[in-house]
């Protein structure tokens, strides 16, 4: 060994084993930071989705949410066990703040407590508003109308909520429904399909406790001592949540009339099994609500042997300037107008002097009524009884006069059922809030602009206009191919098909009326509804564009342009409580309170969400790779000098599939431009070269003197100091991933850039700090380029001298656009810190610079 290899300033040459180890140590490291950066890229976009879901528009379930939040979680925690690997210092900090996030969030998404005590069982005359918590909305205020009103409603009892409580526990349903549901993607059909069948037996399957099965039949034996008979009674869901005012569940839980004793605990049983349909599924999710959240109380009501009845709304629902109160109206039970199975005659009633003003008097062929032997069945009706009308002006105007009372009793319209008895005695079904809306004030075009409908007539069951492919549902496997934004065309408005509600564009049915359960929850959903279109299944191939005009009773061939006036975009999540526990939970992941990290609270200890948790590790995760980068040891081991016409050294650090085979087989320490393979550091090359910088600007006294002061006082400038800036300028680079780290004169600049075919994974991040004039021009400098990137669509924050500036989400030819920008601001923002309080040379610059950036559209 010669006498210098002994001198404490020469490096010993390194062996080929111990090259081969420092490889192999770098290696692994990029591997876990190559982790940390797709973990990053993955949680940035998941909490893009969450931004998104927050706004509203589309609908989503809780198993949606607790999917979500679980996913960000788990990318961040993949950053922050990737980043240990790489620095173990502040590790354990901050898994302890990552916990205690995760704590808070799991709060804001555990459903609310509600009461699991109480009676199991309430006579119906004992209730009124006030046990709408047990006893669900519409049990509650068919009691309380009953009692306050004196109206006539039918006897029976209500199994409450603390009895389907009972019931879920002691089967224990809770865990395994959850688990079905939480395995279902909500966007498959089908397998939402099978899991509501799946559900809906499992519950049928389960056995009713004993005590709970003793209780229900000991309230129907005190029903029969009372009325002195065995009744035969219908068995009607009364959920919570159920017949509020914004979300009426019409229709979609089961009914089960004409039910005996011996058939009464199964019938409970399918009300409570209801609560898994498919239907009362999807009307959940597209409204905002949790299925934990809803319990199900059960009404079991003697039947009212019915001359005619139907459904009364004290209001128009469809135009709220009218007042009259509408009635719909068949012979015998109301099962047909509100499963939307028949033709309806419709009496229009003046709210004040309870005159009908207009009657509309369907051809009726059938009733249904109740036959003890053979439960509710259907019966043909007399010739000359089918196109009478099923109610007298007097039975009209009684109706409407308790309409009125029950909507002054509640204070909101009412959408109200109804029966008459053969004595003409009005009893009361039901009760609930009615949802009215108004079609947009769009001016209609006239006949003349628009073409001949291919079909016309009908009735408005919900205001609108869509457009879309028809498509004809006959049966339940039809339902599964209907496309989203299709026309749904049916031959009866069944309350199951609400179902599909959600990926209409239109609705044309041949039977059925305003008052039906599917018309109903068209009008919640928005979805233009026109029934009573005769002959239109089987009138269209399925995919033949329709447009649907329910206000002008109207079907067109394709797309009529004057008809399809844009409707805003509805929240149809807003304040819906899934929307609630999103916005609670979000508050601890998307909020980001870690912004310096050259401050002293940027540590472990000051992450607030989960957004600090991932800005830190990123953060930590490229300095790491940069100091490792920069050890001497390893670039000796592993980067190789770039060979460029540059007065600057430039050195590559090979991440992982940077290099072309050419490069790669090298014998030497040196890399040719044209065999490096990284799209971001070609784009940042391209820049940095494009335009020669034309030298530093002319500097008055001033600016000069400023500079030798600065010079003079800060010891970083000194290039003998060995301070961080007598740093080499570096990439480190993969194909799609280019970091640079480097100093141009007086200022210091990082680019940080992924660009892949991945639109929603792209971005480009980029640092300028420093400068030799005085504080004052250093700030304006970048302010100046900050300025500039903000116009290029970068967000940007600038701190005195240091600016941050951020551009993500940009297809790859947009971001190659400003990775060329950003190399050539590198190159030509040198000194001009000098000439900032020069208005009129700081003018000149940026016309300059915004004519240059021409050249790379």
């Amino acid at each position: 060994m010669g006498f210098l290899d002994w001198l404490p300033w020469r490096a010993r040459k390194k062996t080929p084993e111990e090259l081969s180890e420092i490889r192999r140590v770098f290696a692994a490291r990029y591997d876990h930071f190559r982790l940390l950066i797709q973990a990053n890229t993955r949680a940035h976009e998941l909490i893009g989705e969450l931004e998104e879901a927050l706004r509203g528009f589309t609908p989503y379930g809780m198993e949606y949410v607790n999917t979500l939040c679980t996913r960000i979680s788990t990318s961040i925690f993949q950053m922050v066990r990737h980043l240990g690997e790489l620095d173990h210092k502040g590790h354990d900090e901050l898994m302890i703040a990552m916990q205690s996030i995760n704590e808070r969030i799991m709060t804001a998404l555990a459903p609310e407590e509600h009461v699991m005590s109480g009676e199991l069982v309430f006579d119906l005359s004992e209730i009124g508003r006030d046990h709408a918590d047990l006893c669900g909305p519409k049990m509650a205020m068919l009691g309380e109308a009953g009692s306050s009103l004196g109206l006539n409603i039918p006897a029976g009892f209500v199994v409450t909520v603390a009895a389907y409580r009972r019931f879920v526990e002691a089967g224990g349903l809770r865990p395994e429904v959850a688990r079905l549901i939480q395995a279902t993607d909500g966007n498959d059909r089908e397998a939402l399909f099978r899991t509501s069948s799946d559900i809906m037996q499992l519950v049928m399957e389960t056995r009713l406790p004993d005590d709970l099965a003793e209780t229900i039949l000991a309230a129907y034996d005190r029903l029969s001592e009372r009325l002195g008979e065995l009744p035969d009674l219908a068995v009607r869901s009364s959920a919570l949540g159920e017949d509020v005012e914004g979300s009426s569940y019409a229709g979609q839980y089961r009914s089960v009339l004409n039910v005996d004793r011996g058939a009464l605990l199964d019938s409970y049983k399918e009300v409570l099994a209801s609560k898994f349909s498919r239907q009362a599924m999807a009307y959940r999710m597209n409204r905002g609500i949790r299925d934990e959240d809803v319990a199900m109380s059960v009404g079991c009501m003697t039947m009212v042997h019915a001359m005619s009845g139907g459904v009364a709304y004290s209001r128009n629902p469809v135009n709220v300037r009218d007042d009259s109160v509408s009635i719909h109206s068949v012979w015998g039970l109301p099962k047909p107008v509100v499963d939307g199975t028949a033709e309806t005659d419709v009496f229009l009633v003046n709210r004040d002097s309870l005159v009908v003003n207009d009657r509309i008097v369907a051809e009726k062929p059938d009733m249904f009524v109740c036959s003890p032997k053979e439960g509710v069945c259907r019966e043909s009706l007399l010739e000359e009884q089918r196109c009478e009308p099923s109610l007298t002006d007097e039975q009209a105007a009684t109706i409407a006069r308790e309409a009125v009372r029950i909507e002054e009793q509640f204070g909101t319209p009412q959408d109200i059922e109804w029966a008459m008895t053969p004595d003409g005695v009005f009893h009361l079904l039901q009760c609930r809030p009615l949802m009215q809306i108004e079609s947009a004030k769009i001016a209609h075009p006239s006949a003349a602009d628009l073409p001949k409908p291919v079909l016309s007539g009908g009735r408005t069951a919900s205001p609108g206009v869509g457009v879309g492919p028809a498509y004809s549902v006959r049966k339940d496997v039809d339902a599964l191919s209907f496309p989203d934004g299709g026309v749904l065309i049916l031959k009866h408005a069944l309350p199951s098909r609400a179902a599909l509600l959600d990926r209409c564009s239109a609705l044309i049915s041949e039977q059925g009326g305003m008052a039906g359960h599917l018309a109903n929850v068209a009008r919640e959903f928005g979805v233009p509804a026109l029934f009573g279109v005769k002959g239109v299944v089987g009138n269209f191939e399925n995919g033949h564009i329709l447009t649907v005009d329910a206000d002008g009773h109207a079907v067109y061939d394709g797309a009529v342009e004057p008809l399809l006036v844009e409707k805003p975009r509805e929240r149809i999540m807003r304040g819906s409580p899934v929307q609630g526990a999103l916005r609670k939970a979000a508050r601890h992941i998307v909020r980001l309170n870690l912004t310096n990290p050259e401050s002293p609270e940027f540590k472990p200890e000051n992450c607030k969400t989960l957004h600090d948790i991932m800005r830190y590790c990123h953060e930590k995760g490229v300095a790491g790779m940069f100091e490792f980068g920069t050890d001497n040891d390893f670039i000796e081991a592993a980067s190789r000098q770039l060979i460029c016409d540059v007065p600057k050294q430039f050195w590559v650090l090979n991440l992982d599939d940077g290099f072309l085979p050419e490069g790669e087989n090298r014998s030497d320490q040196c890399i040719l431009l044209k065999h490096v393979d990284s799209y971001p550091m070609h784009a940042l090359w391209e820049g940095m070269q494009a335009v020669q910088w034309e030298g530093p600007p002319p500097v008055h006294t001033k600016g000069l003197m400023s500079v030798m002061f600065e010079a003079t006082m800060n010891p970083d400038l000194n290039p003998s100091s060995g301070t961080r800036y007598t740093q080499k300028n570096y990439f480190m680079i993969s194909k799609n991933y280019c970091s640079l780290q480097s100093r141009f004169g007086f200022h210091f600049c990082g680019v940080e850039s992924l660009v892949s075919d991945r639109t929603s994974e792209n971005y480009a991040s980029f640092q300028f700090k420093g400068g030799a004039a005085n504080v004052e021009r250093r700030i304006l400098r970048a302010r100046f380029v900050g300025d500039l990137l903000e116009e290029l669509e970068f967000r940007v924050r600038v701190r005195q001298d240091n600016m941050f500036a951020r551009a993500e989400g940009l297809p790859r030819k947009a971001m190659g656009r400003r990775l060329k920008i950003l190399g050539y601001l590198i190159t030509h923002t040198r000194q001009l810190d000098m000439i900032m309080t020069n208005k009129a040379e700081v003018a000149r610059r940026k016309a300059r610079f915004l004519k240059d950036f021409a050249m790379f559209d």
